[in-house]
């Protein structure tokens, strides 16, 4: 209990909250359930817009938060779980509502969403030991997150013009479950170094 009042204390000790880098991590957060609303409605340009917009932010906040100087403890935290409420939200519209789409399969699914509560679960046990500990985002994390985002872009684009390449759909859905599988392991490579050192401390 007492090392994770010492995390929320490090939130606590930013300077600024409501920085604009901050302020498009949570308009991404507030953006994916209008995602998932939008698809089940039938609406998906209005949905392929919004996420669009969702992944702009994305793209954004880590971007102004360096070049304006304005990284917070409580902005490191947030954004990869707003990254995940996005993907995992829109894949979960896509496997299991109705829509005209590519059908997601489900097994796809558990793929993804085991790999975020798992990155979850261990990020907890690892701040639970040290709420020092210094979280960064690896490369292949990062190009997961990326083509993840740009899968489903992908999708609607395929479906707004009217083309079907079931084929290379397969391929990307097979490539894409392998990055996931791939970063997953490395997360949980990185967080076990992480664990057992600081079991010898």
């Amino acid at each position: 209990m007492q090392k994770l009042s010492h995390l929320f204390q490090k939130i606590s000790q930013d300077k600024y909250w409501l920085t604009l880098p901050n302020v498009l991590t949570f308009m991404r957060i507030a953006l994916a359930p209008v995602v998932v609303i939008g698809m089940s409605m039938g609406c998906l340009r209005f949905s392929f817009t919004v996420f669009v917009l969702a992944a702009m932010t994305d793209l954004f906040d880590g971007l102004l938060a360096r070049w304006c100087n304005v990284q917070t403890h409580l902005g490191k935290i947030v954004d990869p779980i707003a990254d995940k409420l996005l993907l995992v939200s829109s894949f979960c519209a896509l496997a299991f509502l109705p829509s005209p789409l590519f059908p997601i399969p489900v097994w796809f699914f558990v793929i993804i969403f085991a790999r975020e509560i798992v990155i979850i679960l261990g990020s907890w046990v690892v701040l639970r030991l040290n709420p020092q500990t210094p979280f960064e985002p690896i490369i292949w994390g990062k190009l997961t997150t990326f083509f993840q985002i740009l899968f489903i872009i992908w999708m609607f684009t395929c479906y707004f013009v009217g083309w079907e390449p079931r084929r290379t759909y397969g391929i990307f859905l097979v490539l894409l479950a392998f990055f996931s599988l791939l970063s997953l392991l490395q997360y949980i490579k990185i967080g076990w170094l992480y664990v057992r050192q600081e079991l010898k401390n």
